[in-house]
Formats: structure tokens, C-alpha cells, sequence
């Protein structure tokens, strides 16, 4: 019989039992720079659509982790439908000039195929990516897009990007690491990558329970919910639909505390665990194509030759900025760290221009700290004061005034 929605719900301390013996995953935090703020949010995603009820057997919250935790799948293909609404204003063509320009194409050196802008285009909008994997060696990205595509190919030491638009290829060597550490590292590109995440954030602040079944991709799936237990999120509820097969994400979703649409929204519209052939991820520069080969060896790179998707610990968090500190718990976490630049925006000739366009994105607002600005996404917000500290998580704005007028 299919599971039914339960008001008993599952907390930390009743899931850890089956993940004995397994490792922790890190505690979920957002410590991320204001800039980075939109770019570090990819990793929730929003609502189930779902075709069906199939009717499946009954399951725990806990028993679904422990399969998702299981699940050895790595051989698939297969089609990714992502949408992201952060809720960004509109910076005119900014966001693509980062990605395209700032980071590769026209940058000096760079390359319009080069991974590390080219996934940055996920932050917004609705993008289709065909996918394929074959072990920990071999993987495959394309973002579709109109009249062009965009490939990302790991095959054994090789990793290539390449830009059908500009006819630009990247090249780049990775030195094996074991299969374990390159799925910690790769780029996140299917609900599996995203669940994953998700899931760290379970702790004791954390109701999770099964509700029901959805058929995605054509397969019958259970749907787990994982929602704050705290108010002052700015996280409603992340849905995962879990294959009952396979263990495997198929659709991750998270819907904003706040309502209304999505946030974001991930999931395959088609899946196949047949092994891919092999063809798929061999790859020669087209006649023509303009190559450039990463030389940068002393970077730390994972899988598709991008840098590790973020620090493992608070510890590591630290080493970047200035005096960091978590406060509070669970999904209310809030990072805080001195900038050091001595006051909140640029000012003066130098950063007169870039105040007023900063300031314009933002909200001032008082308090007993001072003056600050607040950024904001439907997910993410960031209080700037007037000295230069920094509170940023995923939490209302309310909760990052109070937490600078505790001078934390």
C-alpha cells in the first residue's frame, strides 16, 4: 500500500540510529561572501509535481534516508530539468558577463568553456542538461541552449568543456582521487547532488517524514519532506523524491518559508540505469576550435576540473575570513565575519559609483548596532553594517538585525 502522510515526524536523533558506522555529514551552514551570496543558494531546490500515486510498500523517514545512503547507483542517463527564483533583480545581462566574461571568455587568459563560469548560469532561470555517468571516472554535462550547447566531459585523467557558441574548448588533467572524494567535489547537477545537501542539515531543528508517493521519469518514487522545526527561516520545506528502487533522488525540491513559487526546482524528466556507451564521453577539439589547457596544478580541483564546491567544517570556514563565527542552530544558522574594510559600502571617488549601484539592490536599515544593508534573495540574506561586519544565512531579516544588535 502507498505510505500515507504521517503527523509523527522524524528528528536527528531518531535517523542517526541507521546511519551508524556511516560518516557525519558536515552541520549546513551559508557563510558566503555578499556577492556569493545568489551563487551559494543552487544547492535547494522546490516543488514536486507529481503523476500518479503509485502504491508502494510502507517506509520510515528513517529506513528512506538509510536507502538514499545505500544507493550504489552509478551508471545512468538521462535528461535534468532545472528552474531557479531566487527573486535577483535584474542586472541586465550582468549575471551572464560574470559567468561568460569575468570568469572566462572575454577574460584575460580565459575561456568561455572553462566550468567554473559556465555553471554559474544555473543561479537563474530555467535550463535543460542532458546527463550520463559510468563510474567515478566518467561523466558527462550538456546545458541546452537555444541553437547551442554547452559540454562538460570527464574521462579518466581528462576533463573537457566545450562551447558549440564560441567554438572554445577547455582542457584540463585531474590526478585520481578515490571515487569517494570526487563525488564530494564534483559540480552539484542532479536531485541526488542536492539531496545530499539537503540532508545535512538534519539535526535536532529538523522534522522529516515520508508523505506519500509521486511518480517521476516515468518511476514510482517516495516523497520525504524535511522542514524547520524553528521559525525565523527563511526555508519553508525541501521535498525529495526518492526512487523506490534504486535509492536514488529523482527530484529535490525547497519552497521558501515565505511562499509562493519555488525557489528551485530539479529533477529528471527522463532517467535510464542502463550503462551509457562508451562514445559518450570521448571528446576531440573540433577543426578549428580555439583550445586552452588549464596549467594551474597547485589549485585543489575535484571532478570536472572545478574547484571543491565548498569547505568540509566551521574550522575550514574560518581560514577564509576574518574572524568567522556561527551563531545560533540548525536551519537559523547565521555566519558573521569582519570584512575589513573598515565600513560597510565602498564610498569616496573610488567606491562613490559602486555604493549607490550596491545600495540600490539593498534595504537600509537601524538598529542598535547602527546602520546597515540588507540583501536579500527569497532564500538567502546578508546584513552589511557600518563597520564592515558581515551576518549572512538562510534567515529572515528580522533575525540578522537582532543578531547584530547582540553585538555577536
Amino acid at each position: 500500500m502507498a505510505p500515507h502522510a504521517s503527523d509523527d515526524t522524524t528528528t536527528a536523533g531518531e535517523v542517526e540510529e541507521p546511519r551508524a558506522g556511516r560518516r557525519r555529514a558536515a552541520r549546513y551552514v551559508v557563510p558566503v561572501t555578499v556577492m556569493g551570496v545568489a551563487a551559494a543558494t543552487i544547492g535547494l531546490v522546490p516543488a514536486l509535481a507529481d503523476s500518479g500515486d503509485p502504491d508502494l510498500p510502507d517506509i520510515t523517514a528513517a529506513q528512506l534516508i538509510e536507502k538514499i545512503a545505500q544507493s550504489d547507483v552509478e551508471r545512468l542517463s538521462g535528461t535534468v530539468r532545472i528552474t531557479t527564483d531566487l527573486g535577483l533583480p535584474n542586472l541586465g545581462g550582468l549575471e551572464s558577463s560574470l559567468a561568460s566574461g569575468a570568469l572566462g571568455g572575454d577574460g584575460e587568459g580565459g575561456s568561455s568553456a572553462d566550468p567554473s563560469g559556465r555553471l554559474t548560469e544555473l543561479v537563474s532561470g530555467t535550463h535543460t542538461l542532458r546527463v550520463a555517468a559510468d563510474g567515478p571516472d566518467r561523466q558527462k554535462l550538456s546545458l541546452l541552449e537555444n541553437a547551442a550547447e554547452y559540454s562538460l566531459i570527464h574521462n579518466g585523467k581528462d576533463v573537457w568543456g566545450y562551447d558549440s557558441a564560441s567554438n572554445e574548448v577547455y582542457h584540463a588533467t585531474v590526478d585520481g582521487p578515490d571515487a569517494s572524494e570526487r563525488r564530494e567535489q564534483r559540480p552539484p547537477a542532479t536531485p541526488q547532488d542536492f539531496a545530499e545537501e539537503a540532508l545535512r542539515a538534519v539535526d535536532d531543528t529538523t522534522s522529516v517524514k515520508v508523505d506519500g508517493t509521486a511518480q517521476v521519469a516515468g518511476r514510482a518514487a517516495y516523497r520525504l519532506v524535511v522542514e524547520p522545526k524553528q521559525s525565523g527561516s527563511t526555508v519553508g520545506a525541501v521535498s525529495i523524491a526518492v526512487d523506490h528502487e534504486t535509492g536514488l533522488p529523482l527530484k529535490f525540491t525547497l519552497t521558501p518559508s515565505s511562499g509562493g513559487s519555488a525557489v528551485v526546482d530539479v529533477g529528471f524528466t527522463e532517467v535510464s540505469f542502463d550503462r551509457p556507451d562508451a562514445s559518450t564521453f570521448e571528446f576531440t577539439p573540433p577543426k578549428g576550435a580555439k583550445v586552452t589547457e588549464d596549467t594551474e596544478q597547485d589549485r585543489e580541483r575535484g571532478d570536472f576540473g572545478k574547484p571543491e564546491r565548498g569547505p568540509k567544517s566551521e574550522e575550514d570556514l574560518a581560514k577564509g575570513f576574518d574572524g568567522l563565527k556561527m551563531l545560533g542552530e540548525g536551519w537559523n544558522t547565521i555566519a558573521t565575519f569582519d570584512t575589513g574594510s573598515g565600513g560597510g559600502l565602498p564610498t569616496g571617488e573610488a567606491g562613490g559609483d559602486l555604493d549607490g549601484f550596491l545600495g540600490s539592490l539593498g534595504e537600509q536599515v537601524e538598529g542598535d548596532f547602527g546602520t546597515g544593508t540588507v540583501f536579500g534573495t527569497r532564500l538567502v540574506n546578508a546584513l552589511i553594517t557600518e563597520d564592515g561586519t558581515v551576518y549572512v544565512g538562510t534567515v529572515t531579516k528580522d533575525a540578522l538585525v537582532k543578531a547584530a544588535d547582540a553585538g555577536e
